[in-house]
């Protein structure tokens, strides 16, 4: 029988009294935001995610997702995790190190461990987490990081907390790479970076990256999140797929994209991992993700295997897609994959631009600064295995009507 959920009655709203003077400067900052075209809509999902979604009350075709395959709604995700829920309860009840790390967990990172081909996985309760406090747990004081100027908020915020020097070196450009390695000094050097950017769709250079790496001495961390379960023969990701997994010393990712759960993860050398569980402090000190969840991400992992046609025809589709814009004189940058941004230039520009395409029943958001430099928002159209190639030319043509 399929789940049904009936809407919880909602107590009314109580009525803002004027902010304390202390917090007088948010409203202020507030105004600002909105002067700029930089507020962002908090919207309220009904049912499930899929190819269409329900946001306040409108039912759209959904390009706003990370469910590249499919699984965050998949019924078979749902039922692996009531199963672990009736035998291992929801919550986790304790951080990993005490009492939090279930059976459930176990047997997810040892699947995260076997996808990757790798020794050894730890999970955390987000990407988010898994990257701040990976990048924190490697360097430090006296220690270098350079960074792709493209990187995920999540590999920022871990440079920082690191306290370690930090380079930005321009997105993709390995010659200013190679001179900020050489000029490095320091303990450790640690180069981070996504395999697949998130509001550009492009690919890191990962076999160069690798190359430059060893010849520097350097740590290469790779982020994975959006390249999970859509590239790479096993779906592992772009480090599977270019055939450079000797070369990255640390994999990270989350299981809340194309896995369609929950969570962050870690992998690679078992030393490493064991190391992340002495040091990292958002393992440590965070209460595990509920069983159920790492029970719907183990699911998820398995049908990898099971169902390779998914990210086949995914990617296809999504070339076809790209290729249609570009012939069409679309601004969609050197996107490769799933992700595909359509440069609308203000941010006043992009808002209006996912306005009139939800007004043709299309979520496709507006993205702007700080996601995206100045001059360069977006709309950005995640496609997901559920998009059929109707669905696809009909954002194509909805795209070309309203960017004129």
């Amino acid at each position: 029988m399929p789940c049904r959920i009936e809407p919880s009655p909602h107590a009314p709203h109580v009525t803002d009294a004027p902010l304390p003077a202390a917090l007088e400067w948010i409203a202020t900052d507030l105004e600002r935001l909105a002067a700029a075209g930089l507020v962002r809509p908090h919207r309220v999902r009904d049912g499930r995610q899929g190819g269409e979604v329900i946001l306040d009350g409108r039912t759209l075709l959904n390009f706003g997702s990370n469910d590249y395959l499919g699984y965050a709604g998949d019924v078979r995700l749902t039922k692996a995790a009531s199963k672990a829920a009736c035998a291992e309860g929801f919550g986790a009840g304790a951080s990993p190190l005490v009492s939090g790390h279930s059976r459930a967990h176990d047997d997810l990172e040892r699947a995260i461990a076997d996808l990757l081909d790798v020794p050894a996985a730890v999970t955390f309760p987000s990407g988010f987490a898994a990257n701040s406090a990976t990048i924190a747990a490697l360097v430090g004081p006296g220690d270098f990081i350079a960074s792709d100027a493209r990187n995920h908020a999540s590999i920022i915020d871990g440079c920082r907390l690191s306290r370690a020097e930090v380079a930005v070196y321009p997105h993709r450009d390995m010659a200013t790479l190679d001179g900020l390695l050489a000029g490095a000094a320091g303990r450790r050097r640690l180069v981070v970076t996504d395999s697949l950017f998130s509001m550009d769709g492009t690919l890191a250079p990962l076999a160069d990256l690798c190359d430059l790496a060893r010849r520097h001495a350097a740590m290469l961390m790779v982020d994975e999140a959006h390249a999970t379960g859509v590239f790479g023969a096993r779906g592992s990701g772009l480090v599977e797929s270019a055939g450079v997994s000797d070369g990255v010393a640390i994999r990270t990712g989350t299981l809340s994209k194309a896995v369609g759960a929950a969570g962050g993860f870690v992998a690679g050398h078992a030393e490493l991992v064991r190391w992340l569980k002495h040091t990292a402090r958002a393992w440590i000190f965070s209460t595990a993700h509920p069983p159920a969840v790492a029970a719907a991400a183990t699911r998820a992992i398995g049908l990898f295997a099971a169902e390779p046609h998914r990210r086949r025809e995914l990617l296809e589709r999504a070339a076809v897609f790209r290729g249609r814009l570009a012939d069409a004189g679309l601004e969609i940058g050197s996107a490769e994959a799933q992700i595909v941004p359509i440069v609308a230039g203000t941010a006043e520009a992009a808002v209006a631009l996912a306005a009139r395409l939800a007004d043709l029943g299309l979520f496709v958001p507006a993205i702007r600064p700080p996601s995206v430099p100045q001059g360069k928002s977006l709309v950005r159209a995640s496609i997901s295995w559920l998009h059929s190639e109707s669905d696809l030319q009909r954002l194509t043509d909805a795209i070309i009507s309203s960017h004129r």
